[in-house]
């Protein structure tokens, strides 16, 4: 009983970060682009940082960074992923910023497949033929784009997925807890950031400015809006395992997919409709295939 108690609990806490991720992401950040995609990267990465330090201390893990901190790989794995992950929230940050949600909804979507033969290759993990269907589907559909019209290739989705793709095989390589890992990778992050806040600052274009707390505050809440969705879906994972989750993942791109469509009026040409429709085929079959194994 305890055990599905637990099932059920991971469900809802994977859904709940997927539609974080997938609506109330989506929003939010659109709705603070009005300040330019490069200050809104600089406040996700520095008020997540700043809430990192503040729930490693409550949390008690300052041993537990030390420790991680002493190992040398460990750390220079750290920093190619920290690079990875800047780099995904850069892109994703841009794409929304300049009406793109659908294109990087694409990203999503192929992400967890392209993460099916990473483990492929890299772990040597056990590639179904069905999931081996599903790469081949992907990566015809991505040529596919190249051959019936370059301008309708969506380069941001690509990047977001192979960023996220590459970011989560280095964290499996590396094997440190979520939020500590965050932490650390955003510390290597932080000196540019701060220098960059200070350029902006410096040539009065900034819309951050303690004149407007309210403004301030609304800023601030990109640390909260990147943290909490991450240790719900992380959380699930733990409760309920990578099949189920992987499956409830896809809350995320349907959400910006329909957001990006319906509410914020995103251009989708013919080219990319083929091409998703590819997509959700390689999708269907992909979940049809966790289902009956899982």
């Amino acid at each position: 009983m305890a055990k599905n108690n637990n099932f059920n609990k991971g469900i809802f806490l994977t859904a709940a970060g997927s539609f974080w991720w997938g609506l109330i992401g989506v929003i939010y950040f659109k709705y603070i682009s009005f300040a330019g995609h490069v200050e809104v990267v600089i406040h996700r990465s520095l008020w997540t940082t700043v809430m990192l330090i503040i729930t490693s201390i409550l949390l008690s893990k300052i041993n537990k960074i030390k420790i991680v901190i002493k190992n040398k790989q460990t750390i220079f794995t750290l920093f190619f992923s920290g690079i990875l992950i800047f780099t995904n929230w850069a892109v994703w940050i841009y794409a929304v910023s300049t009406d793109r949600v659908i294109d990087a909804s694409f990203g999503y979507f192929i992400m967890p497949i392209i993460s099916i033969f990473l483990g492929f290759f890299f772990f040597k993990e056990t590639l179904s033929s069905k999931g081996k269907l599903s790469v081949i589907i992907v990566i015809f559909s991505i040529l596919l784009l190249f051959f019936l019209d370059l301008k309708s290739i969506p380069w941001v989705g690509l990047i977001v997925a192979f960023s996220w793709s590459f970011y989560n095989l280095l964290r499996k390589k590396v094997g440190v807890e979520t939020d500590i890992g965050l932490l650390i990778e955003s510390l290597f992050i932080l000196p540019v950031i701060l220098i960059s806040f200070y350029f902006i600052i410096q040539n009065n274009v900034n819309d951050f400015d303690i004149s407007n707390p309210k403004l301030m505050f609304v800023f601030m809440l990109a640390g909260p809006m990147t943290v909490i969705p991450l240790y719900l879906y992380v959380r699930g994972v733990e409760l309920c395992g990578l099949g189920p989750t992987g499956m409830i993942f896809y809350i995320t791109p349907t959400l910006q997919f329909l957001l990006g469509y319906f509410l914020y009026n995103e251009p989708l040409n013919i080219e990319k409709l083929i091409s998703f429709i590819f997509i959700w085929i390689a999708v269907f079959i992909y979940l049809k295939d966790l289902y009956e194994n899982n």
